[in-house]
Parts: structure tokens; sequence; C-alpha cells
């Protein structure tokens, strides 16, 4: 038996394919055909249709980071102008309010002025008034106490016009003695 064994084993050589070989590797090659063909285009579709998905999403993603990065600039720089213009604005509503005051105040100045010039040309009109009312009567006293003095009428008006204005001139410039003498024939008038 010894024989039969080496018999069979000079016949399989391991380096020649038998039959089950050759069917293998053609079933193999079939294999990877039918795989090649059928199932790695559709996965390789899937795979290409899934990276550009992601590299959209990506891009996507970089362009949102982008535009809210621009928003923000854009949102900072809205606010940095907006406290610009609020404390311009304030200034300004400051400086309008400091013009409206001096303004207020100018014409409340000028207002007193004109009451007081008014004031003032009403009081001196009353004054001269009051100074002439006070020449008229104290003329007529003067006149009255002159006459008393005198003796005689001072009746005649132009007489009696240059005696008043005598004795208030002489009131005026503080000359009126007792006893003074009159002149040019006027009566002597006593204070």
């Amino acid at each position: 038996m010894p024989d039969v064994l080496v018999a069979e084993s000079d016949t399989t050589n391991f380096l020649v394919p038998n039959a089950t070989f050759i069917f293998e590797v053609l079933a193999f090659f079939v294999i990877l055909y039918i795989l090649k063909r059928y199932v790695v285009p559709p996965i390789n579709k899937a795979m290409t249709t899934r990276q550009e998905m992601i590299r959209k999403q990506i891009d996507d993603g970089r362009e949102a980071k982008e535009r809210l990065e621009a928003a923000e600039a854009e949102y900072r720089e809205a606010l940095v102008q907006t406290r610009t213009d609020a404390a311009r604005i304030r200034d300004e509503a400051r400086a309008q309010g400091q013009a409206i005051i001096e303004e207020l105040r100018q014409r409340a100045q000028e207002e007193a002025d004109r009451v007081s010039a008014r004031e003032q040309s009403r009081l001196e009109a009353e004054r001269q008034q009051i100074v002439a009312q006070l020449r008229n009567e104290v003329g007529q006293i003067a006149v009255e106490l002159a006459g008393r003095i005198v003796g005689q009428s001072l009746s005649d008006d132009a007489r009696q016009r240059r005696v008043v204005e005598r004795f208030i001139e002489d009131l005026e410039s503080g000359e009126a003695a007792p006893g003074k003498r009159p002149t040019s024939g006027e009566p002597a008038v006593a204070g």
C-alpha cells in the first residue's frame, strides 16, 4: 500500500491547478465582475453623493460663518455709529437747549429793559408833572405870601410869574435868605 500512496502523491502536484481551482478562480472573477458591474457603481454613486453633500454642507457652513462674521462686524459698526450719533444728538440737543435758554434770557432781559425804560419815562413824566404842579402851587402860595408881606396885590400875571420864577430859582440854588432885597422894584419875598 505504500506504493499506492506514492502513486497518488505523484499524480497531484500542488503547483498544477486542478479543475476545482480553475472553477473557483472563474467563480471569483465572475463575482468580481458582478460586484464591479452592479454593486460598486451604486455604492460609488452613493459615496460620491454623500461626499458632495458633506462638501456642500461644509461650504454652506463656511459661508454661514462668513455671513455671521460679516453681520457681527456690521452690527458692531452700526452699534458704534448709533452710539456716536446718539452722543452727537445729545450734544446738539444740549447746545440747542443752551441756545434756547440764552435766547429766552436775552428776550427776558430785553423785555425787562423795555419795561424799565417805559417805567423810567413814565416816572420822569410823572415827576415833571408833579414838579410843574408844585411850581404852580408854590408859585400861588409865594404870590399870596408876597402879597401879604408887601401889602399889595400881585394879581398882574407877568409880575406874578417873575416873582414865582425868581423865588423857585432862589430855592433851587439855595440863595433864598430871609431879608434879601428884591431887585428892580419887585417886592421882597420872605422864606
